[in-house]
């Protein structure tokens, strides 16, 4: 499947495709997991899931209540609007909560892994196959996509992670695999796709992460009043207390959405094969894989770019 040259952006009236691999260039954006994807990390290996269970509570949570407190202080005003609008809300709620529900009680898909050592890719795929793709073959675009209405311009995106099967004699329906990540496209999308690159072609220590979340050994209620905290020494506690605290609570559902986290990702499911466990294990550095002399002087190419981009800004 060819695809254009990372760094290739098309724009449309309502639409723009900003093309970021294959070859797996700095985008210049700072990596930023916007919607928890990480699963674990190492020295040798990135686990990428994309089981957002956080992200789904965050959306229909507030529109849930946007539903019910426009019914509750119309009730005195006008019944028949109050309970048409309960009757609407879960029209358009119902399906999204009950493909929620069906989510929770099927198993949590597989993580793609990255492997920075061998500078490969085991994509997890159906009946306990695998494929082992090599980096610098992966492509990835970060679409973005506008409607204007009445209520104004809404813009929507995904960041879409491409892998081809190795096997040239596989099933042409087996043949491609993608992961789509609803992070609004753009330059969010680029900085949650700079998250994997940075950790292939930088390190460890270049991508922050949130993975100690997994880490359940405290209650729901202790973990969020250390989280609090945590907040007020960063933002003060009246901001804390007002975004964390209200809106934490009462309009995003950060509790239930620990307790759903605590349900299926305690603890994120691992690679369960064999081979891949063997294929994880660190190498010594001298058998560390290399980039291509062409990605090589790509990356080369586009750091001077964007060193002569930040010049100007700043000038």
């Amino acid at each position: 499947m060819s695809t254009p040259p990372a760094g290739t952006t098309k724009k449309r009236l309502f639409s723009r495709n900003d093309y970021l691999a294959p070859l797996p260039l700095p985008t210049g954006e700072k990596p930023q997991d916007v919607l928890n994807t990480i699963w674990r990390k190492n020295e040798v290996f990135f686990d990428v899931g994309n089981y957002s269970i956080g992200s789904a509570v965050m959306v229909m949570w507030p529109s849930m209540m946007v539903v019910l407190a426009m019914s509750f202080f119309t009730r005195n005003l006008d019944s028949d609007f109050s309970q048409g609008i309960l009757i609407l809300g879960a029209i358009v709620l119902g399906i999204p909560v009950l493909i929620l529900i069906h989510g929770l009680f099927r198993e949590v898909p597989l993580p793609v892994r990255f492997n920075r050592q061998r500078r490969e890719v085991c994509v997890p795929r159906d009946d306990g196959e695998y494929w082992i793709v090599p980096w610098e073959t992966v492509t990835v675009a970060a679409t973005q996509q506008s409607s204007v209405s009445q209520a104004g311009r809404a813009t929507m995106g995904l960041l879409i992670i491409g892998f081809e099967n190795p096997d040239p004699q596989s099933r042409e329906d087996n043949k491609h695999f993608s992961l789509g990540f609803n992070c609004g496209g753009g330059t969010t999308a680029m900085a949650l796709w700079e998250c994997v690159r940075s950790y292939m072609e930088i390190g460890p220590e270049a991508v922050e992460d949130q993975t100690a979340r997994f880490d359940w050994s405290k209650g729901i209620w202790a973990t969020y009043l250390d989280d609090l905290v945590k907040a007020a020494k960063l933002r003060g506690w009246p901001v804390t207390l007002l975004w964390e605290g209200f809106c934490g609570i009462f309009i995003f559902n950060t509790l239930l959405i620990d307790v759903l986290e605590r349900w299926k990702l305690n603890p994120p499911p691992d690679l369960p094969y064999p081979d891949i466990i063997e294929w994880s294990k660190p190498l010594p550095s001298e058998q560390w894989a290399k980039r291509s002399p062409e990605l090589e002087a790509a990356i080369a190419q586009r750091e001077a770019e964007l060193a002569a981009q930040t010049e100007r800004e700043l000038a």
